[in-house]
């Protein structure tokens, strides 16, 4: 799709979301938009079912499929089967990251933290849909660079029951951090403090 469909969309199904996650999603993306969701296994999210911004505040409802053969019931843990509540939160960020690039903000995304997470429940292998709701509390591109920051509050709940609560959820879009020509030794093939 071009860039400007994808900026004016309202929901992405999961054949939308693989294509973000490989980076051909957009076929006429500006200059500096870089923005990714992870590849499987690590991405946390099927399908997003609402994207709506209102100025510096918007919202986003979206939905992943509990599948009884994924990775992490595999290892985590041996005769005690739950996804690990990282991924819960790591879903959140990824959302929060789409969310920046869908308002316009360039670059690639970078989870920045969160203020406080609380669990309450657990998804084990047989339950069905996991859904994400997030309130954006705040979001804000950089003008001199075209980079985004977004900070949102959020429930992740399983087959109806809220089971997650993350506060003030916080992720960036930078310009020129990301590593496109990876295996091989470049500019940014090495970590370590962002430049903000």
């Amino acid at each position: 799709m071009n860039y400007q469909t994808f900026r004016q969309r309202a929901h992405f199904d999961q054949s939308e979301i693989l294509a973000m996650a490989h980076g051909r999603l957009v076929d006429d993306a500006p200059e500096g938009f870089a923005l990714r969701l992870p590849a499987p296994p690590m991405l946390m999210v099927d399908r997003i079912l609402e994207l709506h911004r209102d100025g510096p505040r918007g919202k986003l409802v979206a939905e992943r499929d509990v599948r009884v053969d994924d990775w992490f019931f595999q290892c985590h843990f041996l005769g005690d089967p739950v996804q690990p509540g990282c991924l819960g939160v790591d879903a959140v960020w990824q959302l929060i990251g789409f969310y920046c690039g869908w308002c316009g903000g360039l670059g690639a995304g970078r989870a920045l933290g969160c203020k406080e997470v609380e669990f309450s429940g657990q998804i084990r292998p047989h339950d069905k849909v996991v859904r994400y709701e997030i309130q954006i509390v705040r979001y804000q591109e950089l003008p001199s660079s075209g980079s985004a920051v977004a900070i949102g509050d959020a429930t992740v709940a399983v087959d109806g029951e809220v089971i997650y609560v993350i506060k003030r959820a916080k992720v960036g879009l930078f310009r020129g951090i990301d590593y496109p020509d990876y295996p091989f030794i470049s500019r940014n093939a090495h970590g370590g403090k962002l430049e903000r």
